[in-house]
């Protein structure tokens, strides 16, 4: 079959992307299953589209934040396992968003909001259904009540990056007819990414063919089969323990983790997909601000390694990556140049090495233009890679290796 992938590789360029988990879980600030773990009365959690009143520049705040930390791209929860829609439904189904207090589709002030600053939206849908019985009694007409959600969602919103998919594990012995599920986007949108998530049970793992790429939910990304076709790679990961607002949940990783997290899926040639869960109305915690804006000022500075890279070597925990005009070598582990009342840094660099056979004629840090020591012995290059300077630590440090 001869057929374009080009959208495939045009993903894979983007690097970055924000994953937003929101709807009326949200308004419970415990996470996105507490209706299911806290066995929360199904009219009880229903009530909750009652007060579901969400701010009028609710995707401007989002996608301004994504903006600003670097992201190409925006995955919203159109629909989450509760079966609550953010997009109007058009008689399908009154559990949305337009029977709520808002009185607004979201997902149309998403996509609107995207387009607007110029990153791409993308679209997750649920595959499971926790409220809608045909999902019990009648799966087929469920599923036939699914496609008819991801048609209006191809058909009522232009061009959308993507579809992100979840839950088929919830039925890993039926039939979820994916044939025709994957047929509706490809008559509308067929230069759309189709991703259905693994979950963590099996990290990239290759399944229908139509998939366009596979899934490292919070785990560590590998070089993904593209033995039959282009297919990308994507890691989701959270900054606490829950993809939706939980207000009891401080647990949040250092801001180094998400840059390794980035650089790791870079090294392999994976997007990264960090995940923010808006309160319930609509609004960005200011620790999920706070940790967008440093890690957009570590992209303000290396960004230029993030997009549009191709992984080059993966031995050890420093590698180089293919750019358009250069090359880039990517350095973990260094600290801040200061005396020993400051720091126990005892020496001004770290030896490190990787595989590399190019012709090269300097390496310098992107950040202050500093030129490195290096040698090459056939098919190893070896740097001194010196620390940051004193009141700096941008956690990775990233050079350019300039070619011959």
């Amino acid at each position: 079959m001869n057929r374009d992938f080009g959208y495939v590789a045009r993903f894979e360029k983007f690097g970055f992307g924000m994953f937003v988990h929101f709807g009326l879980y949200s308004l419970l600030a415990k996470g996105e299953w507490t209706y299911r773990f806290d066995n929360v009365p199904e009219k009880e959690y229903e009530a909750l589209s009652g007060r579901f009143d969400v701010k009028k520049d609710f995707a401007k705040e989002i996608v301004s934040a994504a903006k600003k930390a670097g992201c190409r791209y925006v995955t919203l929860t159109t629909r989450h396992h509760d079966g609550f829609s953010l997009y109007d439904t058009r008689g399908l189904s009154d559990y949305d968003v337009v029977h709520t207090p808002t009185g607004r589709d979201l997902v149309r002030e998403f996509v609107d909001e995207c387009r607007a600053q110029g990153l791409l939206p993308f679209f997750y849908h649920t595959l499971l259904d926790w409220h809608d019985e045909r999902y019990r009694t009648d799966f087929k007409a469920y599923l036939r009540y699914l496609r008819k959600s991801i048609e209006l969602l191809c058909t009522e919103y232009g061009e959308v990056g993507g579809f992100w998919f979840d839950g088929m594990w919830d039925r890993p012995e039926d039939s979820w007819e994916e044939d025709e599920l994957y047929a509706v986007i490809r008559k509308h949108l067929p230069n759309a990414m189709i991703i259905n998530n693994t979950g963590l049970s099996f990290q990239g793992k290759v399944g229908h063919y139509e998939l366009d790429s596979v899934t490292f939910e919070r785990g560590k990304p590998v070089f993904v089969d593209n033995s039959d076709r282009p297919r990308a790679g994507e890691m989701c990961q959270i900054m606490n323990n829950n993809w939706g607002y939980s207000a009891v949940d401080i647990s949040f990783k250092s801001v180094e983790s998400y840059l390794t997290d980035l650089t790791d899926c870079r090294k392999f040639g994976c997007n990264y997909l960090l995940n923010v869960g808006p309160k319930g109305d609509g609004s960005l915690s200011d620790i999920e601000k706070g940790i967008l804006e440093q890690i957009g000022k570590w992209v303000s500075v290396y960004g230029e390694s993030v997009y549009d890279v191709t992984p080059l070597s993966i031995d050890g925990e420093d590698f180089v990556l293919r750019g358009k005009n250069c090359d880039y070598f990517v350095v973990h582990g260094l600290q801040m140049i200061a005396n020993d009342n400051l720091n126990i840094v005892k020496n001004a660099f770290k030896r490190t090495e990787t595989e590399y056979s190019g012709r090269i004629a300097y390496i310098e840090w992107i950040d202050n233009g500093e030129k490195l020591q290096f040698r090459q012995n056939g098919n190893r290059l070896s740097v001194v890679a010196t620390h940051f300077p004193y009141g700096y630590n941008y956690c990775v440090r990233v050079a350019r290796i300039i070619r011959k």
